[in-house]
């Protein structure tokens, strides 16, 4: 393991800093060494402050972590606004953290769609706490687990009351789906099952209908989805999809099922003994992946199997129970990520990594002050680690690139202290968000190959961002990977805007950033009354999914490395673009020529509604 050599962080940026509490270092101004330089191999540890505007609180919450009541409904064909989980904060004008550093955005939004995490790997000590009993029914997040988690979510839910939905402000974004009681009161069995399929399964091929009102040169829409399982009362959060040859994949509840891209049919299902409560981004190239599955059906269940399954033929392969080990382990939520034939399971204070094919453990906790609580899986395999401190509330955090295989660490680099490893957008090349929860501060950092700084993205005065990271509550769980509005080639790192206005004339724009530099490089305007949403790099461009508007249907396009107008690749058409706002949560796949949209996570006020709601579409030429 090599430390990285001093950085020196870049200059530049916006807005006067406030006067810094006395006995931290000054900090210079752009261009002027700082008076107390850093130690070795970090920035300085006390950034300075910069105003930010006051939050506003957000509408009252019934239930911190649970689906709320649905507002009022869109106009046709008017796109959803992103749920409670998925609203930028309220970072506005914050430094970054380096001492000399003024923040990355003005006026930005926070960690891009995440609750604030209570920890995202300290605790570091062990506190006593009683375990709650369990619950009554289904939605009780903290199933049994100690006392002092209840705590630790209440402190991050003072966090968000103290406006982390500041940036949106209200309007359609408090749709929520709502939940209700389950009628199945049977236990699954014990093991996965697959049903193989009729061919006569929940997919629905287009109908006149469908595509009565499509006009020349708009997609099809291919098929149409609606749910067809009986959820408990809270509903289910909806895992994938995720495309391998000509099968699409979602797991909901207790199975995962395979559907015909071309038609919708059911291909196959495999039946879980409780419910899926994690998974991976991506995953393996040869279309293997491994999820995590409760350990029981009761409210004290733990997130604590893993389950391997071919995404090809819905074969069930390997089942393993996680050990763990001291109550912060046995309180954590783990997160599950992919890289070559490793998966990692993501926890305080002990994770671990398996080889997909065989199931066989590569390497646990690692040796020294610091162990891993998330990885980020692709292309390259990223750790990020909390560091054992003296102080919970100032934490010192560390990232690695680690080799799949053995876990052992190629590079380290360590942020500022206080400085929370949040996401990772990008693992090549690596660009890393990071928060300060306690004082609403944001900053993204692109890295080198060697583990040192690359650059600070610093952008312009006004531009607020939303990266969509998804809306999964994880008590003492992060999952660093799998968000959407961010993209990144060798040298340029892209991000979506924030919609600049409502009603039917809402639009964004995309901003690329030099990552020598740090600097925007050009700005790309959404078509007109739409917004867009970078999903991933294809064939050199940007792919991006054009979100439907006031009667005007979404679809799929790219944006050339250079900036321009987006190239529409897939128009979906008007005519559906009602169906296709009212997925929640969307997310958007395009594999093969054909786009998917499912619903992240379904629920409804009753069973009638339940059994109506659309989870997922398909659009194709």
């Amino acid at each position: 393991m090599t430390q990285p050599p001093s950085q020196q962080p870049p200059q530049g940026g916006f807005g006067a800093p406030q006067e810094p509490p006395q006995g931290s270092p000054q900090p210079a101004a752009p261009g002027q060494p700082p008076q107390s330089p850093p130690p070795q191999g970090q920035p300085p540890a006390q950034p300075p402050q910069m105003p930010a505007a006051p939050p506003t609180p957000p509408p009252a919450q019934t239930g911190y972590g649970y689906p709320q009541p649905p507002a009022q409904a869109p106009g046709y064909g008017y796109p959803q606004q992103p749920g409670p989980y998925n609203q930028p904060g309220p970072y506005a004008q914050q430094p970054g953290p380096y001492g000399r550093q003024p923040g990355p955005y003005a006026q930005q939004p926070g960690p891009y769609g995440q609750q604030p995490q209570p920890g995202y790997g300290y605790p570091q000590q062990q506190y006593p706490g009683a375990p709650v009993p369990g619950g009554t029914g289904g939605g009780n997040p903290f199933k049994g687990k100690p006392a002092v988690i209840i705590a630790a979510a209440v402190a991050a839910a003072v966090v968000i009351a103290g406006g982390v939905f500041l940036a949106t402000g209200g309007g359609d974004d408090d749709k929520k789906p709502v939940a209700h009681e389950s009628n199945d009161g049977k236990a699954p069995s014990g093991s996965p099952s697959v049903d193989e399929g009729d061919g006569n399964g929940d997919g629905r091929q287009a109908d006149d209908d469908l595509n009565a009102g499509r006009k020349p040169g708009e997609a099809k829409a291919l098929w149409l989805q609606t749910n067809d399982v009986d959820l408990p009362r809270n509903g289910a959060d909806v895992y994938g999809p995720w495309v391998v040859g000509d099968t699409v994949v979602k797991g909901m509840y207790r199975a995962v099922s395979g559907y015909s891209v071309a038609d919708g049919k059911q291909k196959w299902t495999l039946k879980l003994p409780a419910d899926i409560c994690a998974a991976p981004a991506q995953p393996t190239t040869d279309g293997k992946i491994v999820i995590g599955v409760e350990n029981g059906t009761t409210d004290k269940a733990d997130c604590s199997d893993l389950q391997m399954i071919d995404l090809s033929t819905g074969r069930a392969g390997w089942k393993k129970s996680i050990t763990k080990n001291g109550i912060w382990d046995m309180m954590s939520d783990i997160s599950l990520a992919i890289s070559a034939d490793t998966v990692t399971v993501g926890r305080t204070g002990n994770s671990n990594a398996y080889r997909v094919s065989d199931g066989k453990e590569l390497f646990g906790k690692q040796e020294g002050n610091c162990q891993p609580f998330a990885f980020a899986g692709g292309s390259k395999l990223i750790a990020a680690s909390s560091c054992r401190t003296d102080d919970v509330d100032n934490p010192q955090h560390q990232l690695q690139e680690v080799d799949p295989v053995t876990g052992k660490p190629r590079w380290t680099y360590r942020p500022a202290r206080g400085w929370e490893i949040d996401r990772v957008y990008s693992v090549s090349p690596l660009v890393v968000s990071l928060t300060q929860r306690e004082k609403k501060k944001w900053s993204i950092l692109a890295i080198k190959e060697n583990g040192t700084l690359r650059s600070q993205l610093i952008g312009d005065k006004g531009d607020k961002f939303a990266p969509d990271c998804g809306s999964t509550f994880a008590v003492f769980g992060k999952s660093l990977d799998g968000c959407t509005g961010v993209t990144a080639d060798a040298n340029t790192f892209y991000m979506a805007t924030q919609p600049d206005s409502s009603g039917s004339a809402r639009t964004n724009k995309v901003v690329a950033f030099n990552l020598n530099t740090g600097k925007p490089k050009w700005k790309a305007a959404a078509p007109a009354e739409q917004t867009v949403k970078p999903l991933r790099m294809e064939g050199g461009n940007v792919l991006l999914y054009v979100e439907c508007g006031y009667n005007k249907g979404g679809g799929i396009a790219t944006l050339a490395p250079t900036g321009g107008a987006p190239q529409m690749l897939l128009r979906h058409p008007e005519s559906t673009s009602q169906i296709e706002s009212s997925f929640w949560e969307a997310k958007i796949v395009y594999a093969g020529g054909r786009s998917f949209i499912a619903s992240g996570r379904v629920s409804a006020s009753n069973d009638k509604e339940e059994l109506e709601t659309k989870t997922m579409m398909a659009f194709g030429k």
